[in-house]
């Protein structure tokens, strides 16, 4: 694979980490465009614009977003019913930008400066409190796209650091017990 072409296809994706275009985030379906293995109308949150950059980016002819992958939108963010919320901490790992704060047994909310939109916080809660909510009439522009894409690779990154920092201190967590646990010679 093409590392820098996968490197300036997903610099022209929104960052939204949805998965709704089949790949586990938007670097994911990045690379899988520089190999040939996904098409450029895969990206509800891009819209036909993003489609239309990845295509000229690869040489090929422009083609609108496939409604098998979703519709273009205006922007959304998520909105939890603090009244109906059961602090059960589901949605948190769930949301690639951690737009979502809270702890287990404590209300939970939504910083929706921050949201991206990606819906993957929605099937996770066992109670249906977060909604999602339009913050514009029609799709957003390219140029307002790309702002954001800024945002929320940062926040994305900065989530997979956490995650990945949170298991290797589990790892070594369990090192410890496990080597405390064996008999010494």
């Amino acid at each position: 694979m093409d590392g820098a072409l996968a490197d300036r296809l997903d610099a022209l994706l929104p960052q939204t980490q949805c998965t709704r275009c089949g790949y586990a985030g938007c670097r994911p379906y990045a690379e899988a465009l520089a190999t040939g293995a996904a098409r450029i109308d895969q990206c509800p949150p891009g819209g036909d614009a993003t489609a239309a950059s990845l295509a000229l980016a690869l040489g090929l002819p422009p083609s609108p977003v496939n409604p098998a992958f979703g519709v273009e939108a205006p922007a959304r963010v998520a909105v939890i019913d603090e009244s109906v919320c059961i602090g059960c901490a589901k949605c948190l790992p769930a949301c690639p930008v951690d737009a979502i704060v809270g702890a287990r047994k404590q209300l939970h909310t939504v910083i929706a400066r921050e949201c991206s939109g990606c819906e993957l916080c929605l099937p996770p809660c066992p109670v249906d409190c977060i909604t999602l909510l339009e913050t514009s009439a029609v799709p957003l522009p390219l140029a307002t796209i790309r702002s954001r894409a800024l945002q929320y690779r940062d926040r994305y990154d900065a989530h997979r650091a956490r995650g990945a920092a949170r298991e290797a201190a589990r790892s070594a967590l369990l090192a410890a017990q496990t080597a405390a646990r064996s008999p010494r010679p």
